[in-house]
């Protein structure tokens, strides 16, 4: 049997390409290492019946309410207290008030024991007296919402109107001291009296 011969016009059949080889995947991008979180500062007697927190800048009386006057307030009845702190100027001063919820959360701490008229723990440093009470008024209580803060859980408990009860744990916030202040206070003013800049003379 006689073999066809090849059609010229007829191309050879193309070779199969290779399959591409699979890309790697991009790496991801390393994350940058968290900073460690500076530990903080300890809280300082200053020897006078108050406590400076560094952390904070916050001055504490160093005893409570209760340790003060052995006895509790109703919240219209605090304000008796923190008068008499601040006409006897306790350590010198005579702005002591409550704290807000923010500035006695500072001072909860569940690595650390203080304990109360009763033996029970509450997580305030003992650097402050023990035997106080575990809870304090704060700022953001109102007639119309009892709130106090408990130092046992960390938190501010909210009560209905009625007669409940708490100690207090004042606190104040110091000012800038006097050369700082004046510092501060230069500063902007040496600025103003600064005469203006005088425009470059322009080029021939």
């Amino acid at each position: 049997m006689a073999e066809t011969a090849p059609n010229p016009e007829e191309k050879p059949a193309a070779a199969a390409k290779p399959e591409a080889a699979a890309k790697p995947a991009p790496k991801a991008a390393p994350k940058a290492a968290a900073k460690p979180k500076e530990p903080k500062k300890p809280l300082v007697d200053n020897g006078d019946g108050t406590v400076t927190d560094p952390n904070s800048g916050l001055m504490w009386k160093k005893s409570d309410a209760w340790l003060d006057t052995q006895k509790y307030y109703t919240w219209p009845g605090h304000v008796e207290y923190v008068e008499g702190v601040n006409k006897e100027k306790f350590a010198g001063y005579t702005d002591w008030r409550i704290p807000s919820k923010a500035e006695a959360a500072t001072l909860f701490d569940k690595t650390l024991e203080n304990f109360d008229k009763n033996g029970t723990k509450f997580c305030v440093d003992p650097i402050f007296e023990v035997g106080g009470a575990a809870t304090t008024w704060i700022t953001e209580c109102t007639e119309e919402k009892i709130v106090r803060f408990d130092f046992k859980i960390g938190n501010d408990m909210a009560y209905p109107p009625t007669e409940i009860w708490s100690s207090m744990r004042l606190v104040r916030k110091p000012e800038a001291p006097a050369e700082e202040k004046s510092e501060a206070e230069e500063k902007p003013a040496a600025e103003e009296a600064k005469p203006p800049a005088e425009p470059a003379p322009a080029s021939a």
